[in-house]
């Protein structure tokens, strides 16, 4: 049986568990407290880095987010090499220009008064900004972030505009229009409803 060491707020974990959705897969659930002791000692066991998502499975310990989905099912990635550098690089996008750019002002919010990065959060937008205009053109005249198949590119996707647009409000139409749809997504849907009771923690509203 599958394992999947997570924690149902983190983004990337939602990433995952969106591509399960998709794929009908069985998995355990294994929730992960970074701040229990005892819970980092045992994901570091696993993945010195101490990050998750993880996934046990088959005896292999298999981990970060976009490695985990191509080990569950490559399918996810297209087969003809043009759609699938097209996948992979939209992936790399909504994980750098949009994921990490939110967890620069988040984390920011988090630090006591006097330590705030007040220049590193006026990029961290601008870097959001940026990746909005570039996913809007992208994203003109299709129903998925690749076409009409639904990829691991729209795996990350989800998450990454779910944050993101409480950090730096969507104003862009086909990106709106495809974040919506994305919500209307049985497995998008169903991983946002888990992480209902957890959202308080996030202190953008």
């Amino acid at each position: 049986m599958r394992t999947l060491h997570f924690h149902p707020l983190s983004s990337f974990c939602q990433k995952v568990l969106i591509a399960l959705y998709e794929l009908g897969l069985p998995f355990e659930r294994r929730f992960v407290d970074l701040g229990a002791a005892t819970d980092r000692e045992a994901l570091a066991r696993l993945w010195p880095f101490c990050r998750f998502p993880v996934l046990e499975d088959g005896g292999r310990v298999v981990a970060e987010s976009s490695i985990i989905i191509e080990h569950l099912d490559p399918g996810l990635i297209p087969s003809d090499r043009e759609s699938a550098l097209e996948c992979r690089f939209l992936d790399r996008v909504f994980d750098l220009h949009v994921n990490e750019p939110v967890g620069k002002v988040v984390t920011d919010l988090l630090r006591p008064d006097g330590e705030h990065d007040r220049l590193g959060v006026e990029r961290a937008r601008g870097t959001l900004r940026t990746a909005y205009d570039v996913l809007d053109a992208r994203l003109r005249g299709r129903a998925w972030a690749v076409g009409d198949a639904f990829t691991l590119a729209d795996c990350a996707a989800a998450p990454a505009l779910f944050y993101a647009a409480r950090v730096e409000p969507l104003q862009h139409p086909h990106l709106t229009a495809y974040f919506e749809r994305l919500l209307a997504r049985p497995s998008v849907a169903r991983v946002f409803e888990e992480a209902k009771p957890y959202l308080h923690l996030f202190p953008v509203k």
